[in-house]
């Protein structure tokens, strides 16, 4: 599947393609993923590039949670090649992975509940011996997120959920990733609170870190990013620039609500 254009049922258009000099940080090439006998993801191709930000987009059940999981190691595709960084991780685990410079923010948060704020940030730093750059790299994570540095000592099974949103991400940041795996980032929050995460998510990326973006919303997802997929059953049925997958009339009818 190109991802230089809008490309559906053999149809192309015309869109500029990344600089030739940005390197591929995230490839995809014929993936296969099932759960027993269920057909998870077929024969998915995509490809990050270095300081992109890039969607994925689909319906509920599409695979998009199951891609995340196989590129940070937490599924093994039965069969096509995961790229990280120009690449094989072939039979590397999730820690492997991780130590390669690759967060992963996942559906759900999945904190600590009975750790404080803090303790579940340092968890996300375990794989780190620089002790300087973790501090640093802390007081990142609270100038992103000013009510983490007041809620620090608080259980983060007591948060609101907007504020264990900001530590999953938080978490992900204290590994010092090159590219960040967001998996629905949004969801349950607030307006305000949505776009509050999404202002920081563009300061993340403004500072060099490239980003895989699975949001439910899908109009913000796009625009938000440079460039998208979408996800149908598994296989990628569309793919190309934010701007021409949100003026698709088929994308504006299946997930755009026009």
């Amino acid at each position: 599947m190109s991802t230089n254009g809008l490309s559906a049922n053999g149809e192309q258009l015309s869109a500029s393609a990344p600089g030739a000099d940005a390197g591929k940080v995230i490839e995809l090439r014929e993936i296969d993923v099932f759960y027993g006998r269920v057909n998870a993801l077929s024969k998915v191709s995509l490809e990050v590039r270095q300081g992109e930000i890039v969607a994925l987009i689909g319906s509920n059940g599409a695979g998009k949670t199951t891609t995340l999981r196989t590129i940070s190691g937490l599924i093994s595709p039965r069969s096509g090649e995961v790229r990280l960084f120009g690449n094989s991780v072939r039979g590397l685990g999730a820690e492997h992975i991780a130590r390669l410079g690759v967060g992963h923010a996942p559906e759900g948060r999945r904190l600590f509940s009975r750790m404080t704020v803090r303790e579940n940030l340092d968890m996300g730093a375990y794989s780190r011996n620089d002790r300087t750059g973790i501090r640093t790299d802390l007081e990142r994570v609270f100038t992103l997120f000013p009510r983490l540095r007041e809620r620090a000592s608080q259980l983060a099974g007591s948060l609101s959920g907007g504020e264990q949103q900001m530590v999953a991400i938080g978490r992900a940041l204290m590994s010092a990733p090159k590219v960040l795996l967001l998996d629905e980032p949004s969801l349950g929050l607030a307006p305000i609170l949505v776009d509050a995460i999404f202002e920081v998510i563009r300061e993340i990326n403004s500072k060099g870190t490239t980003i895989l973006l699975i949001e439910q919303n899908a109009l913000l997802a796009l625009k938000t990013a440079s460039r998208g997929y979408v996800l149908e059953t598994g296989s990628v049925a569309l793919s190309g620039p934010s701007a021409e997958l949100i003026a698709s009339p088929d994308i504006q009818r299946a997930y755009l609500g026009m």
